[in-house]
């Protein structure tokens, strides 16, 4: 009849082995961890600025970085992401994320520690690329673009990654009216599609409340041409 205390030791050594094959298994099974870091705001507010700060850090800290910003953005070159008062970074201009790995080659991929996103709002694939590449791939990401359009409605698909990340940074603008927080993008012309690349000549920022005053006000100067033609076609009918 075997002891207590051999049966003791026993279950004891079978803990621990059980525990260490756990741990073992675990520790394969976890690759290293990787992260996610979104930076939003208005146009104008600095973003592609912090973007570039975060990812010339990195790099100077000896990791291999990679930038990617999106085709359709041609504003100030095709081949750099370019800051609004000029400063550039070599980039790969994608029209989506889910070529970047094929279009670097998988070696350089592997070999990337930190990747860059600006301009992310343009991506429609920018969630699965920054769950495979940080969840799977232990990549750095860091993503940068417009949390809201003209008409302060989500933007593309930058505010799906919110629940992803480590951190997220709201950056501000300064108002081109009052020199007040700016929080929001005022399109300055009657363009109504969604997707409007275009500067200063095309947007601004503004605060609050001259969001909401000039919306009105654009509202109705649309309105009135409406009602003109409207009132014409009711007079031209009462005359006939």
């Amino acid at each position: 009849m075997m002891s207590s205390s051999f049966v003791k030791s026993s279950v004891s050594l079978n803990l621990s082995s059980m525990s260490t094959d756990a741990a073992d298994q675990m520790g394969s099974a976890n690759q290293p961890s990787g992260e996610i870091h979104v930076i939003i705001g208005p146009m104008f507010a600095g973003k592609t600025t912090s973007l570039l700060r975060r990812v010339k850090l990195e790099s100077d800290s000896g990791r291999s970085v990679a930038m990617i910003k999106s085709s359709k953005d041609t504003r100030y070159a095709t081949d750099a992401v370019v800051t609004h008062d000029g400063v550039k970074f070599p980039c790969w201009s994608m029209p989506d994320l889910s070529s970047f790995k094929q279009k670097i080659g998988v070696d350089a991929y592997e070999k990337l520690d930190v990747i860059g996103i600006d301009e992310a709002q343009f991506f429609d694939d920018l969630y699965d690329f920054c769950c495979e590449a940080a969840d799977l791939d232990g990549k750095i990401v860091v993503v940068a673009g417009l949390d809201g359009d003209y008409l302060r409605r989500s933007f593309g698909s930058v505010l799906e990654v919110v629940p992803l990340a480590d951190t997220i940074t709201k950056l501000t603008a300064r108002c081109e009216l009052c020199r007040k927080r700016a929080f929001f993008t005022l399109r300055k012309t009657e363009e109504i599609k969604t997707e409007l690349i275009g500067g200063a000549d095309v947007y601004m920022p503004v605060c609050r409340q001259h969001y909401v005053n000039l919306h009105v006000e654009a509202a109705r100067s649309v309105l009135k041409p409406h009602n003109v033609q409207a009132n014409e076609s009711l007079d031209k009918a009462v005359v006939v």
